[in-house]
């Protein structure tokens, strides 16, 4: 079956409806949340009684140096912990696109070095052998042939070897 379509009026006073109702519910949750501030204020936090002599009052101080020494401690804690939690996050979620196969691969740019300065990039200091690739090649030393010591240079034969394969002067000599 076909469906009807709303009128723009209805679709606008829907959307108007839900966001009055969106309102009410994020000013709902900011009080609760207000609420529940206050709530853990007057559970951790005393009310405040200032001493009249000095050494009531350096007591306070010491108690709340104390006091602070170990909120700092714990919140260490928890940031050390938060960090750690979210590297193992990361972790996983490098894990889950590798397996999935779907991720992009990076345009990499092309980086001339030599084997030497490759290695010392990747090894650091622990790398100390030098990578001579050229040194470790054989030698080979190119051998003339006798062919080419007794004709020479090859210009100065190419009458003698032209033709059938080298035939033409023999048969020009007994013509």
């Amino acid at each position: 079956m076909a469906e009807k379509k709303m009128s723009s009026s209805r679709r606008n006073h829907l959307k108007s409806l839900l966001l009055q109702i969106g309102q009410a519910l994020l000013a709902e949750e900011a009080m609760e949340a207000e609420k529940e501030k206050m709530k853990h204020v007057e559970e951790h936090c005393p009310p405040l009684s200032v001493p009249g002599c000095t050494q009531e009052l350096q007591e306070l101080c010491r108690k709340l140096h104390k006091q602070i020494d170990l909120v700092d401690d714990e919140r260490y804690d928890m940031d050390l912990k938060v960090k750690k939690t979210n590297k193992e996050i990361e972790d996983l979620k490098l894990k889950v696109q590798d397996l999935n196969g779907k991720f992009k691969k990076p345009a990499l740019k092309k980086v001339r070095m030599s084997a030497d300065a490759l290695l010392a990039a990747l090894l650091g200091s622990q790398h100390k052998v030098s990578m001579d690739l050229r040194a470790n090649l054989k030698q080979v030393k190119k051998e003339v042939k006798e062919e080419e010591k007794a004709t020479g240079d090859w210009r100065k034969n190419v009458e003698n070897k032209a033709g059938m394969g080298g035939r033409k002067k023999m048969f020009e000599s007994e013509a």
